[in-house]
């Protein structure tokens, strides 16, 4: 494999680590991403699933003396183990529609122009429920992740499961649930990063599993350049995000979905770019 390959692999982990946790959606910036770079594939697919570990790492370290304490209080501590509980909830929703339909989604949704569109709904989407929340300033109902129920977790997590669709975005399905459903932003974006943590694992192992027949010792070193990569960036983006939020709501994000995917219909349907599939 030459330089130009690693180089690509790079800057798919940077892509990787950047959008996983902005309302942007990391798997439809992937597929863009692949397709510009002709850098697709089966195994390349397995690549951008794994990478993600990388970005999942970077929530677990930011976080990690609430996850320690979390893991030490697993079998006594009745804080920890609801918290469990609740990230246990939340992300059945998606791992049982992903087992059910991940093939046809793949099938049919994981090119260009579908992940366009689902940028721009998600875009009015998230436009919609921020001026909902302007208009109705209404004090948060819940205002951290340990005063969330067991039925605030499964709502969450069925807003998860819209993620499977590419383009969606897993953060931004989170997120905009959450407050939908009434957690405070702060509370809703730090649910969303601990949720990724068995939701992003979930997908790596199964993925490696499923497709283990592809994969190759010579595939270790282009693997770990995107999963450090991700891990970097990932590591960067959650810090400035949780900045961010706490002064700012989230229609900068949706503006750039509507506009970014308007630019891929125009420029597939004009024959500007042509867009691997």
């Amino acid at each position: 494999m030459d330089l130009l390959f690693f180089a690509k692999a790079l800057i798919m982990g940077i892509v990787e680590g950047l959008t996983e946790f902005l309302p942007i959606s990391s798997t439809g910036h992937l597929i863009l991403a692949g397709s510009l770079l002709d850098f697709t594939g089966e195994k390349v697919k397995v690549f951008e699933i794994v990478i993600q570990a990388g970005a999942m790492l970077a929530v677990c370290w930011e976080y990690r003396v609430r996850i320690i304490d979390v893991v030490r209080g697993m079998f006594s501590d009745a804080r920890a183990q609801k918290f469990i509980l609740n990230l246990v909830i939340a992300f059945m929703p998606a791992a049982v529609l992903g087992l059910l339909f991940s093939k046809a989604i793949k099938a049919v949704l994981f090119a260009p122009v579908p992940v366009a569109l689902a940028f721009i709904v998600g875009g009015i989407i998230i436009l919609w429920v921020e001026k909902r929340h302007a208009r109705n300033p209404l004090p948060a109902r819940i205002n951290s992740v340990d005063a969330m129920s067991a039925m605030d977790a499964f709502k969450v997590g069925c807003a998860q499961a819209f993620a499977l669709i590419p383009g969606t975005s897993r953060s931004g399905a989170t997120i905009i649930g959450g407050m939908l459903f009434g957690l405070s932003r702060k509370a809703a974006t730090e649910f969303s990063f601990f949720l990724a943590i068995p939701t992003l694992l979930a997908a790596t192992v199964y993925s490696l599993y499923k497709e283990r027949a592809l994969l190759s010792a010579a595939d270790l070193p282009w693997f770990s350049v995107g999963t450090i990569a991700a891990f970097a960036s990932a590591f960067l983006c959650v810090r400035w995000l949780l900045r961010y939020i706490s002064s700012h709501d989230f229609s900068l994000f949706a503006w750039y979905r509507i506009v970014f995917g308007c630019l891929i219909l125009l420029t597939a349907f004009t024959g500007m770019v042509t867009w691997a599939e």
